[in-house]
């Protein structure tokens, strides 16, 4: 192959990868970056079959990228290369960098448009997620789902270790204490068998630091503090309340031994390993398939300022690079109606980002059959 040809099937391969609007059989192609996990990949997979159906003029190319630090720095090479995506799911703590690079459209572009959303569908969005979509005052993306933090317990741990299987810790004091009863060590030999709960400490970068913060913050919080004060001038995590957080976590870890763990917390959870920790939705279609292991969802442990978890969860942003915005702002729109919302908070786990969901006859009906 000369070096002519080469130069012409590298770009011809950099281009298939990015939000070119290339044609099939007549279609246009609106490729979509996600990070899914593989419990709610065949959730959204179904998602793409009913978008294609419905809008047969338009192809959907979903491309899974890694989360976290991975997705930023492809997002930063597509969008200097010039081969960004037309959507893409994005996190609130990168909108600033990508509004700053220009790269994403603000959302008013498509929402006053006579295809556009109407007040009342806007004001059916959870506030929380909005906020999280916006960047001194302006909003550049839409929220996708929905997600919060809970306590994932194994009820028969409970049962050996003489706990209530129907009683979760209640208190922070209370989850060191079950934390401890439930670690085992059944041959006394110093190998413990089971730890009683996943103490999530991760490197401070990486695709799993976002993961960390998500986990403490609701912590902070139920200790009555908060990480910056609302003129947003200062940090307040070295607070007391950062400090008791901050506290309990070694406590834990210290009282387990947890450092000797190497499991990830999904997978200790789903083979035994452990018996209590911290997750979210996005996992319930994976953990819905143990048929071996009786386990529950509750709320996170109340500590000295009560009760607090978070909700979060992936927007979705419209690339300036998109040759075909139209049918990208069709992807957008179609995603967050009421009615998509609800499949898609059944089949994946997720939570709906819109409150009229809540209000539907088949959602109620779910919910009442599925307590997690």
């Amino acid at each position: 192959m000369n070096a002519r040809a080469t130069a012409i099937l590298v770009a011809a391969l950099l281009l298939s990868g990015c939000g070119s609007g290339q044609k099939d059989d007549g279609r246009t192609t609106v490729v979509f970056w996600h990070s899914f996990v593989s419990s709610t990949v065949p959730a959204f997979n179904e998602l793409v079959r009913k978008f294609e159906a419905e809008h047969p003029t338009i192809r959907l190319k979903a491309q899974y990228l890694p989360t976290g630090d991975g997705l930023i720095q492809k997002l930063i090479t597509a969008v200097q290369s010039r081969t960004a995506p037309d959507v893409c799911w994005i996190h609130a703590d990168f909108l600033d960098k990508l509004v700053e690079a220009d790269a994403i459209y603000r959302m008013d572009q498509f929402l006053q448009r006579p295809d556009g959303l109407s007040v009342e569908d806007m004001t059916d969005f959870f506030p929380a997620l909005l906020d999280g979509a916006t960047w001194r005052d302006t909003l550049y993306a839409l929220p996708m789902e929905a997600t919060s933090l809970a306590l994932f317990y194994n009820r028969d741990s409970f049962k050996r270790a003489g706990l209530d299987p129907y009683r979760p810790p209640q208190t922070w004091d209370e989850l060191r204490s079950y934390a401890r009863q439930l670690t085992v060590d059944e041959g006394m030999d110093g190998t413990i068998e089971q730890y009683g709960f996943f103490v999530p400490v991760f490197p401070s970068s990486g695709p799993l630091n976002i993961w960390m913060n998500l986990q403490w913050i609701p912590f902070l919080w139920q200790a009555g503090g908060e990480e910056v004060n609302k003129d947003q001038t200062r940090l307040l995590i070295n607070s007391d309340a950062g400090v008791q957080a901050l506290t309990l976590w070694k406590n834990i870890y210290d009282d387990l031994d947890f450092s000797r763990y190497g499991l990830a917390h999904d997978v200790g959870f789903a083979s035994q390993n452990l018996a209590m920790i911290m997750d979210g939705p996005w996992d319930l279609p994976r953990f819905r398939q143990m048929r071996d292991i009786d386990w529950a969802v509750a709320p996170l442990p109340a500590g000295p300022a009560g009760r607090a978890t978070y909700i979060a969860g992936e927007h979705m942003a419209l690339f300036k690079q998109t040759e075909h915005p139209n049918e990208a702002w069709t992807f957008v729109k179609w995603m967050v109606s009421a009615d998509v919302q609800a499949q898609f908070s059944m089949s994946s786990g997720y939570l709906p980002v819109r409150k009229s969901v809540l209000e539907r006859e088949d959602y109620k009906a779910f919910l009442a059959g599925d307590p997690a």
